[in-house]
């Protein structure tokens, strides 16, 4: 069994990024380090953390991330170091605004749009969580795949760096039968995290990633293992209404309002303990399904 704390410091060190020399009319550009996903390909999460992270080191101090919007463009490999070009595109009393393109070889993978605000008092109102179970009351990955001989599931079990609990029935070997078009979750890192608050904010947006094809699985009575199952990330983006920290439980609902034309769309919002929303979550990917 991996020891869970070097699964989140390596998680940091992932997302942690290099300096390098900018070019003309580039704000910075950083370069990252890449990990193989099962399948061999690079997880697009780690993509838009290290992205969040290039971004962040741009902007004025006291001001944080509160939307982002990536479009993924290319596979990453894994065998590549990922460069990140940022530019400033605004710099207001209270808002920056930058776009950071995510490159191997010249080739971009990601193009990111993403703003932030200084901190700054207003109207407020919100959702509420839902009712659900307590985490410490759920299985997890180890013990829902406990027994199951096979890369993938030895990788969802003891190397993913995000502890995820699902609520709804998992539909990692089997589909759901009930053909919803919802699910929840709880989710945070697999240990405790000692990290600035813009690192917490990268890692959100690498979890968020993880679950989003799910709802749409779900609801076509499809399991992650279906034969012939084909899924993209196609954008991805992300609202923070609140701070979050990581390594504190979150209560992930997410639900697939359409699939079509070989596209899938999916809402999320992510609750704290307390029910607190903090931060929403919307993704389009492509999903086919290759007939046998």
């Amino acid at each position: 069994m991996t020891d869970p704390s070097h699964v989140s410091a390596a998680l940091l060190d992932l997302l942690d990024l290099r300096p390098q020399e900018a070019g003309p009319g580039q704000a910075a550009v950083f370069e990252g380090d890449t990990l193989a996903h099962p399948g061999g390909h690079v997880f697009g999460g780690q993509v838009m953390g290290q992205a969040v992270v290039a971004v962040g080191r741009t902007v004025p101090e006291g001001r944080a991330i509160h939307s982002m919007y990536s479009y993924f463009l290319a596979p990453g490999v894994a065998d590549q170091p990922i460069r990140f070009e940022v530019d400033a595109l605004r710099d207001g009393g209270s808002f920056s605004v930058r776009r950071v393109l995510a490159l191997q070889e010249d080739r971009t993978i990601l193009a990111m749009t993403a703003s932030f605000q200084e901190r700054q008092d207003g109207l407020e109102h919100q959702l509420r969580a839902p009712a659900a179970p307590s985490p410490a009351d759920l299985p997890t990955t180890a013990q829902v795949l406990e027994g199951i001989d096979h890369p993938v599931a030895r990788y969802w079990a003891t190397q993913r760096p995000i502890d995820i609990r699902h609520v709804t029935d998992p539909i990692y070997l089997r589909p759901d039968g009930s053909g919803s078009e919802s699910q929840m979750l709880w989710m945070r890192t697999v240990a405790p995290v000692e990290a600035d608050p813009l690192m917490h904010d990268a890692i959100l947006a690498f979890a968020s990633d993880y679950t989003p094809f799910e709802p749409i699985l779900r609801r076509q009575g499809l399991s992650w293992v279906t034969p012939g199952l084909r899924m993209a990330t196609i954008n991805h983006a992300i609202w923070w209404h609140r701070h979050v920290e990581m390594d504190e439980w979150l209560l992930y609902v997410q639900r697939s309002p359409s699939a079509s034309g070989g596209r899938g769309l999916t809402e999320g919002n992510l609750f704290d303990e307390a029910g607190d929303l903090v931060a929403t979550v919307v993704q389009e990917g492509m999903i086919r399904v290759k007939p046998a």
